[in-house]
């Protein structure tokens, strides 16, 4: 295989080097809020001015925050195989984009965007969104964060399935294997025939589903994995 179709998912375990907690860290900004509360539809439409704060400060620390080598090999990856190399990724945070990389799939929505709730235009938000910010295109007050909570479907699922049935080699980093429509990728690249790797601090809910596991920080796990790949 030459130059393999490459699918690559990558989760909120590659950014934590870069100082953005997950979930499940203890002490952290989510740890300080209850998911319903600030990552649902609902929870906006009780609390807004809660959400659009707890946005404003994800969007300050990713801001601030500095990729890491995992981003940077996977910025690399895209310049120099000459394959098909698809970035997926759940994360809002815009990391790989500071790495370099191009054409990143954000299934989960961007902090560095804004969309309006009543025609659905997109534009770059502030650092500091505000409740009820007039939508430029339509002025309806109706401003949200560009997200993709809880029980909302994620962006770009066609152009993700499309490639995951031409993929060669699929790869999660960084990902929990707990939320769907991603943690069942690796069942619909098995299911082509792709070959399987993950990449994880801890295994996965899917661990058992891959063919490669690589535990380990991301930060010597992917630049590892992506000089296999390139000198292969």
């Amino acid at each position: 295989m030459t130059h393999p179709s490459i699918v690559i998912l990558t989760g909120a375990g590659i950014s934590a080097e870069s100082g953005l907690g997950t979930f499940r860290d203890e002490g952290g900004l989510w740890a300080q809020h209850r998911i319903e509360d600030v990552a649902t539809p609902e929870g906006f439409a009780r609390n807004p001015s809660l959400v659009v704060e707890f946005y404003n400060t994800r969007r300050a620390q990713a801001h601030d925050a500095v990729p890491n080598a995992g981003h940077t090999a996977l910025a690399r990856l895209q310049r120099e195989h000459k394959g098909e190399v698809l970035l997926v990724t759940q994360n809002v945070d815009g990391l790989h984009e500071k790495a370099g990389s191009t054409d990143v799939v954000h299934m989960h929505g961007a902090l560095n965007s804004a969309l309006c709730s009543t025609c659905d235009h997109r534009w770059a938000a502030p650092l500091e969104m505000q409740v009820g910010e007039a939508c430029p295109n339509c002025a309806a007050p109706t401003a949200r964060p560009d997200i993709v909570w809880f029980g909302e479907m994620p962006y770009h699922m066609d152009r993700i399935e499309a490639a995951l049935m031409q993929a060669d080699i699929f790869v999660a980093i960084g990902t929990s294997g707990n939320v769907y429509p991603a943690a069942g990728f690796v069942q619909m690249a098995r299911h082509v025939g792709a070959h399987t790797v993950e990449m994880n601090l801890d295994p996965s809910e899917t661990v058992a589903l891959f063919e490669d596991t690589r535990p380990g920080k991301a930060s010597i796990t992917v630049p590892a994995w992506v000089d296999d790949i390139l000198d292969s």
